[in-house]
């Protein structure tokens, strides 16, 4: 039979998608432990996720998680830096670290020939760093060079001045960097002091995912992780409170960059914690007003208007309550018409223009067409199980994916909208020139901008 060109193909439904069997473990220390088998590629990937992140840091010592975990592989036992890099090498393994909002994720990726090896390096590495004082110094000089860098970068500057202003003293409100004058403050006792109270075996979850059977690599991770003590004295420091942060005082504020031909935008509020059970509405709501390009806001601000290459919205998820987020860089002159038309089209899908069936089911496929391919590799299997770890999610989560988004109704995307989007609560962010946007701004009838430094 002759393919019909003269139509699209019709689409059917999504086929049915298979997660791997997660099967869960307790070492003798407390540690979790959950394996996946993935036999598709002969590697096997470790991710440890240890709880404590950013929101961790004691107050005035803003980053401290942060340079903790950039210490991890500056070498363990008799091994230097340079030493740990060279056995990465030997082992063809790629190694990673990233602090989050509530915990710290290491990863190592290797052959599975080496997957022992690779265990017992990485367990080296995050359980015994070395810790030196010169490794620490030059680390912390590399951070506060860092520092100094984005204070040129207008979107760096919006994100920390975004949070901030979100969050106020709340242990959500810095980006996991820190800051210039905590990083200098700190010292490498302090490292050592936190490592020590937050690097427990009942307070971490590992993730092991790869060409081996589940007894297998359990063995793998008992022999590596096993003798990890776990320092039953300590505390681990407390998660972030969940609540509301600290209101700002101003609707509108400005971070002066004289001459900018370009403003940095950010508008938003708190939202709500990732465990609620209207994820997936809120998913799909975003979907239609910013996840994708061809979202609300996107079409209005770039391809309507011409006020920006992209612009797009979101929510920062975390275990306590996130923010709800719109963020464009648009032309200087624009910057006023930019917000009054981006607040316009944040009210109007709460009611004043709903979503229709259209745009729904546009949205649920930018979210459900190719969802497989997230899982085509061990690392992503193993990083998404830990993300499972993370948030107290059940382990059939991304089986349900699917199906649960297309159950979103267009009256449940409503209903998210109205109580979780409220532009009359939303703060704008500009970073930009001061002189040309000020009085446009204050214009707009959202109250005197006020201004605060970079």
């Amino acid at each position: 039979m002759r393919a019909d060109r003269s139509r699209l193909p019709r689409i059917g439904p999504d086929p049915a998608f298979a997660f791997p069997e997660i099967v869960r473990h307790t070492l003798g220390n407390g540690l979790q432990v959950r394996t996946v088998e993935h036999t598709t590629v002969p590697v096997v990937t470790f991710v440890l996720l240890v709880d404590g992140g950013a929101a961790g840091d004691p107050r005035g010592r803003e980053g401290l998680a942060a340079i903790t975990a950039d210490m991890v592989d500056e070498g363990t036992g008799g091994l230097t830096a340079i030493d740990v890099s060279d056995a990465l090498a030997r082992l063809g393994a790629v190694y990673d670290a990233d602090v989050g909002a509530d915990a710290t994720t290491f990863m190592l990726m290797t052959l599975s020939r080496f997957a022992a090896r690779g265990a017992t390096l990485l367990a080296d590495l995050v359980t015994r760093p070395a810790l030196t004082e010169p490794d620490f110094s030059r680390v912390r000089q590399l951070r506060l060079d860092r520092l100094k860098q984005m204070k040129d970068l207008a979107p760096a500057v919006a994100e920390r001045t975004f949070l901030r202003l979100m969050y106020g003293d709340h242990p959500y409100g810095h980006l996991a960097i820190g800051t210039a004058d905590a990083v200098g403050a700190t010292s490498r006792d302090e490292v050592e002091a936190f490592h020590r109270r937050t690097f427990r075996p009942r307070a971490a979850t590992l993730v092991v995912a790869g060409a081996h059977t589940h007894a297998e690599l359990l063995d793998i991770a008992d022999r590596a992780f096993g003798a990890w003590p776990d320092e039953g004295g300590e505390t681990p420091l407390p998660h972030a409170p969940i609540g509301n942060g600290a209101r700002p005082g101003a609707r509108i504020v400005i971070v002066p960059r004289e001459g900018a031909a370009q403003s940095e935008m950010r508008i938003g509020h708190l939202a709500v914690a990732r465990n609620t059970p209207s994820y997936h509405a809120l998913l799909v709501m975003n979907a239609v007003l910013g996840g994708q390009f061809v979202s609300r806001v996107n079409m209005k601000l770039r391809e309507e208007k011409g006020y920006t290459y992209g612009a797009r919205t979101g929510f920062d998820w975390r275990r306590g309550i996130a923010p709800f987020y719109l963020q464009a860089s648009v032309h200087t002159a624009a910057t006023a018409d930019a917000v009054r038309d981006s607040l316009a089209e944040l009210d109007a899908i709460r009611g004043s223009r709903p979503a229709s069936s259209e745009e729904l089911e546009l949205a649920k496929a930018s979210l459900t067409r190719g969802y497989p391919r997230n899982f085509e590799t061990a690392q992503q299997v193993a990083r998404s199980v830990a993300q499972l770890a993370l948030y107290g999610l059940p382990d059939t989560y991304f089986e349900e994916f699917v199906p649960t988004v297309h159950a979103v109704t267009v009256d449940e995307v409503s209903r998210v909208a109205q109580q979780y989007i409220d532009p009359a609560r939303a703060t704008t962010l500009v970073v930009g020139d001061h002189a040309a946007v000020s009085d446009p701004l204050g214009a707009l009838g959202l109250g005197l901008p006020q201004v605060v430094p970079p």
